[in-house]
C-alpha cells in the first residue's frame, strides 16, 4: 500500500471544508446526515470543524444494480424520519462519491421529505466511473481512479481505522484476510 493522502493533509482539507460549510450555512438550520459505515470518521472530524450548531443523524444504504439494467436500487436502512428533515437544510456526508448512483438516489429520497435544501459532501470525489451528471457540492480531494482505503474507506471491512488514505494494490486485497 502507498500513502495517497497523509493524515496531516486530510486534517487540513477537513478544516478548509469546515470553513466553507460554516460560511454556506451560517444562520440556517443544518441537519447533517452521515452515511455509515464509510463516512463516520470524516463526518466526526468535519462536524467538529464547523462553527455553527448542527443536528446529526446516520443512515445506512444498501445499493445493488441489476445485471440487465443500468438502473440502481438503493435501499435506505435506518431511514431518517420526515419530521426530522422537513424545512431543514440537509448536508449528506459520505466518504467517497464514485459512480454517484447511490448518492443521487439517496438525495432524491431525502428531497421527497420536504427539506429546505439537500447538498452532498464527500471526502473523495472519484470521477473515473461517474455516469451521472452530479458532483458533490463539497469535497476534500478529487481523483480519477484507484482503489483506496483508510480514514473510513474499507476493503471487505478491513483498513477503515487507518489514519491516512492509501492506494491499495490487488496483492494487498488478496492478503487482507
Amino acid at each position: 500500500m502507498k500513502v495517497l493522502y497523509p493524515a496531516s493533509k486530510i486534517a487540513q482539507k477537513v478544516k478548509e471544508l469546515g470553513e466553507r460549510i460554516t460560511a454556506e450555512y451560517q444562520g440556517k438550520d443544518l441537519l447533517v446526515i452521515g452515511i455509515l459505515k464509510g463516512g463516520f470518521m470524516f463526518m466526526s472530524d468535519l462536524v467538529r470543524s464547523l462553527n455553527l450548531p448542527v443536528k446529526i443523524e446516520f443512515v445506512r444504504l444498501s445499493s445493488y444494480g441489476c445485471s440487465d439494467s443500468p438502473q440502481w436500487d438503493v435501499k435506505v436502512v435506518n431511514d431518517v424520519d420526515q419530521d426530522t428533515i422537513k424545512g431543514k437544510h440537509v448536508l449528506i456526508i459520505d466518504d467517497i462519491m464514485d459512480t454517484g448512483q447511490s448518492l443521487v438516489c439517496f438525495k432524491r429520497h431525502l428531497e421527497a421529505k420536504g427539506p429546505a435544501s439537500v447538498k452532498i459532501c464527500t471526502m473523495i470525489n472519484k470521477t473515473a466511473r461517474r455516469d451521472q451528471s452530479i458532483e458533490p457540492d463539497f469535497y476534500g480531494f478529487k481523483m480519477e481512479d484507484g482503489f483506496i482505503v483508510g480514514y473510513g474507506l474499507d476493503y471487505a471491512e478491513d483498513y477503515r481505522a487507518l489514519p491516512d488514505i492509501y492506494v491499495i494494490e490487488s496483492s494487498d486485497r488478496r492478503n487482507a484476510h
